[in-house]
This record gives C-alpha cells, structure tokens and sequence, in this order.
C-alpha cells in the first residue's frame, strides 16, 4: 500500500491578472486535502474508485482527457511504464470541487506522488510541479501555475508567471475564513471571458492588471510586516477590480458583504470567480461570527484556517 496526501490551496490576492504577469500571493490550506491509496491488485487493469465524484471505473473505460484518467496515462508514459501493472488506486477529498480551493491541482499532485512511489520512479518537488502544469493547461487552457506551484511545495508563495517561486515570511498569524458559495465555477470559463475582455481592449485592462499587481506587492509587505488593517482594505481593493473584470457573482458580493457587516477587516472573492470561494480576513475572536454570518448569507460550506509560516 502507498499513500500521498496533498493541500488545498487559496488565492490572497491577484487572480486573474497572475496570467498576464501581475504577482499574485497564495497560501496552503491544510484544513482540506486530497488523500490517494494505490495497492497492487489480481484484478486485470488499474481500477479507480474516487466515491467522492461518484467514480469507480477501470482507466481504460474512461475517455482519455478525463482528469484522472489523463494523470494516470501520462504519468505511466512519462516513466515508461510498460505493460500497465495491475492496480487499485482509491482518491478521497475534502477539498470541495470548482470553488478555487485547487481541488484538482491537490488530486494530480497526490496521485503524481503515489504512482512515483509505488512504481518506483521518484521525483522531485520541481518535477512534480512541473507535471501538475501540464496536466492543468489540459483542463484549464491558460493557468497561471499558481495552484501547483502552492500544492506542490505547501508554503506561502509570491507567485509571477515564468519567475522562480518566492516563498514569503508571515510577521504574524493571521485568520482566514473561506465561504464557499456551492457554485461550481470552472476556472477555464472565467479566465477566458477575462482574456477576450483583454483582447477587445488591452490598454485598458493592462492599467487594471497593473493596480492589481500593485495590490499584490503591498499585501505582501503588509503580511510580512503582520498589518492586519492595511491587508483588509487591499482586499477590498482587490475584490472591487474582479468585479470590475465581470468575475465576480451575486453569491459572492452577498457573502463578500456579509463577512464586512459582521466585522471581517476585509474581504474578496477568491480564485476564478464567478462562484467557488470568498476569503475574509477577521481577527482570531471573531471568526466564529464571521463564520456564523456567512452561513446566514447562504454559504454552503465554511473553512477557517490559520496562516503562518
């Protein structure tokens, strides 16, 4: 038996606007994971149970750009793995699905790792990145690399499209409560929209991709330098130009409002948009509020984490 786990992840700032060259600022979260056990079987073939998504199938039956289904084979051509072993793999998740939490970054990197081990072919963290990429332009068309760069490493990243990764210092522990809003959101969708809103007029939304990469720069002095207030307003900022980018949603203006009214020191959407995940960043003693006020507002899940180094 062999075992991989990987984190979820969300978006502080700079979404969107990471695809065109702008920073963006990214965390783990380890309150939520994707978990893979993979087993040698007498069963013919790799059988694949994931009842999370209701799936229990051998890979073969399985169309080839299915999002399991394509880490498995390009993994085993990668390794040149031939004839295919006889495998049960199992995949549990707590990370909710299309809500910017990195849900299918978190699967790929967990089952990369898995097969590496089990079929000894080992790989370093950047080889294991670097598969996840690929494997998220099959499924997302242009991202950024931003969810498996943090997957992969688990740390608090500062994040720019074609540069080294940067890890960032956290002066102080701060609190982040997740709402997810239970709309499925692909990513591919939203991104897409914002580059044809680029495409009709890129000198416009350069400007608003530069004010957001100028936000992204002053939340990271502001993280290290553990200033809670100066971080809450810049995600107001921050929110105010995805709504500008048409990525936002009526969900998530509701909660994004809610968590304000209930003391948050800010608030914003977090990931592709148009659903998924809102962030709000509250002091420790009032995150249960916080919390309390967006499931009033009608979030379906609710996620509080920690981040620190």
């Amino acid at each position: 038996m062999t075992h991989a786990s990987a984190p979820g992840k969300i978006i502080l700032f700079g979404e969107h606007a990471v695809v065109y060259g702008r920073p963006a600022l990214a965390v783990p979260v380890t309150q939520v994971h994707a978990d893979i056990e993979i087993r040698d079987s007498s069963r013919a073939g790799i059988w694949i149970d994931a009842p999370d998504i209701d799936l229990h199938a051998e890979l073969n039956t399985l169309p080839s750009d299915h999002p399991i289904a394509s880490v498995i084979h390009n993994f085993l051509f990668l390794a040149r793995v031939s004839p295919f072993p006889n495998l049960g793999i199992n995949i549990t998740s707590t990370i909710p699905v299309a809500s910017g939490l990195g849900s299918g970054a978190a699967v790929t990197v967990a089952l990369t790792r898995a097969l590496a081990s089990h079929l000894n072919h080992p790989l370093t963290d950047e080889e294991v990145n670097a598969f996840t990429y690929e494997i998220e332009k099959l499924h997302h068309g242009t991202p950024s690399g931003i969810d498996n760069t943090v997957v992969t490493y688990a740390k608090p990243v500062y994040f720019i499209k074609g540069q080294l990764m940067e890890t960032f210092k956290v002066g102080k522990p701060f609190t982040i409560v997740i709402g997810d809003t239970g709309i499925h959101a692909p990513t591919r969708e939203s991104v897409g929209d914002v580059r044809k809103l680029w495409e009709a007029d890129p000198g416009k939304w350069e400007g608003v991709f530069d004010e957001v990469g100028e936000i992204a720069k002053r939340a990271r002095e502001a993280i290290e330098g553990g200033d809670a207030k100066e971080l809450g307003g810049l995600m107001d900022q921050n929110h105010a130009l995805l709504r500008e980018m048409t990525v936002s949603s009526p969900e998530l203006d509701r909660l994004v409002s809610a968590a304000r009214e209930a003391g948050a020191t800010g608030a914003k959407l977090s990931g592709g948009g148009r659903g998924g995940n809102m962030i709000a960043l509250t002091e420790a003693d009032q995150a249960e509020s916080v919390s309390r006020a967006l499931t009033a507002a009608g979030a379906r899940h609710v996620i509080m984490t920690t981040i620190e180094d």
